[in-house]
């Protein structure tokens, strides 16, 4: 038996954790069999829940629970599948999980059951991905984008780019050899459209996608300042408890610290930064390097100043080193209850808060932002993979320009034939039989 042919067994719920279910599930050949034994029945009707008791391997009674068999090939891996849906623990679980191994199965690889869904044509890998992303989704955007591309979306828009790539080097390789006939002008016509609209979308896509990166992994935002600006306060503010120390002393955070919090519909991961000022302490400088760092990562760079103390330098170090980044900024100025000494003039439309009291502004002005990444009808690639295939195939595509206007359609048809490859690699590989579907399909090449 290969691998490929092994039964697989894996748990399906969180790992580690006290909840009313955990889900088991089996697939491969043997999985009807494994659970025919496991639950000591004669046979299971197919995608019917049956109420069953779960036996080990000595025939002791160990559960009551909901039993579901899958056949091939109407399951999410086209194989037989059986799930069984165990109360909730992690001693249960484990006793079912051995008990398979007992009866022939393994422990699946991570990612498998997707893999082999992928291997048996029920999904691509654009829905592979999606999976992958929707367990992990941050916001109800991201779930929904995520649903459309499990759906299909994305499939169809890389099918229609490929067809139409397809008919642009189908006929280019029938011109190339038949050399006597030129390509007919209305298809030398058709062929520039598409290149000109292909172009097109795939900037848009590409375009769309880098501004709305942080819809899928979430938004990262640093809260900078110099030392004792406020910057621990507002992140126990933040949080509604006493995360990070709050001192007097400069220097207190030397670390960054990070936590998550649920604004609007999105979850988004606040960083505490060390403060930044000029320092011969050489921890307090590693801290600082790793504030700089934080900067460079984040999505919104929440910068505070103390409306009790005069402008410094450190606060324009602060200013000068995320003034020239292209990322969201919100310039804050804290203590706004205390005496005003701080020359504002400096500091872009500053908002005020007190981190003891109120701080809905800058909530206000943080989901003001998120929701500008708010996602439309525009196709979003939801992987640095997807972006990657999408960026060589575009760029093969405007190669391939300059050698159609000069007819040289060897080289126009190898740039066309990357872009093939390269943009179908974000669901199924192109196989050079579906060129010759196309060809064969739409010529006459009996000369």
């Amino acid at each position: 038996m290969t691998q490929d042919q092994d039964t697989i067994v894996a748990l399906a719920t969180a790992t580690n954790t006290i909840g009313a279910i955990s889900i088991v599930r089996l697939s491969g050949t043997l999985s009807l069999d494994i659970a025919l034994k496991i639950t000591q029945k004669t046979k299971l009707q197919p995608r019917y829940a049956t109420l069953s008791k779960i036996y080990d391997q000595d025939k002791q009674l160990i559960d009551e629970a909901i039993v579901i068999y899958f056949q091939n090939p109407y399951s999410f891996t086209g194989e037989d599948i059986v799930e069984f849906q165990l109360h909730g623990g992690v001693a249960i679980a484990d006793i079912v999980l051995q008990n398979c191994i007992y009866h022939g199965a393994r422990i699946a690889q991570a990612g498998e059951f997707s893999k082999r869904a992928y291997l048996n044509n029920k999904i691509d890998l654009s829905q592979a991905y999606a999976i992958s992303k929707l367990i992990e989704a941050k916001s109800k955007n991201s779930v929904k984008l995520l649903a459309k591309q499990l759906k299909g979306e994305l499939k169809e828009f890389v099918d229609n780019i490929r067809e139409d790539l397809m008919f642009m080097l189908a006929y280019t390789e029938v011109s190339i050899d038949y050399a006597e006939d030129d390509i007919p002008e209305d298809i030398l016509e058709q062929i520039k459209q598409k290149q000109e609209q292909i172009t097109i979308k795939l900037s848009q896509t590409l375009e769309a996608s880098k501004r709305r990166e942080n819809l899928i992994d979430g938004f990262k935002v640093a809260i900078v300042g110099k030392p004792n600006v406020g910057k621990s306060s507002l992140l126990n503010k933040l949080l509604n408890y006493n995360r990070a120390i709050v001192s007097n002393i400069a220097g207190t955070t030397r670390d960054t610290i990070e936590e998550n919090i649920k604004i609007g519909d999105s979850i988004i991961k606040i960083i505490d930064t060390a403060g930044i000022r000029e320092t011969n302490n050489e921890i307090e400088k590693i801290g600082i390097e790793k504030t700089k760092q934080t900067i460079q990562e984040a999505d919104i760079i929440v910068a505070l100043f103390d409306n009790n103390s005069t402008f410094s330098q450190d606060d324009k170090i602060i200013l000068d080193t995320i003034q020239n980044s292209d990322k969201e900024k919100i310039f804050v100025i804290t203590k706004k209850d205390l005496e005003n000494k701080l020359n504002t003039s400096y500091i872009p439309n500053p908002i005020y808060i007190d981190t003891k009291k109120d701080i809905s502004t800058l909530l206000d002005e943080l989901n003001k932002i998120i929701k500008q990444s708010d996602f439309d009808d525009q196709m979003i690639l939801i992987s640095k993979f997807q972006i990657k295939s999408t960026k060589e195939a575009l760029d093969n595509i405007i190669e391939s320009k300059k050698f159609l206007e000069t007819n040289e359609l060897d080289f126009f048809a190898y740039h066309i034939n990357m872009a093939l490859q390269s943009i179908s690699n974000i669901t199924r590989p192109y196989e050079h039989d579906q060129l010759l579907d196309v060809m064969f399909g739409e010529f006459c090449l009996g000369k």
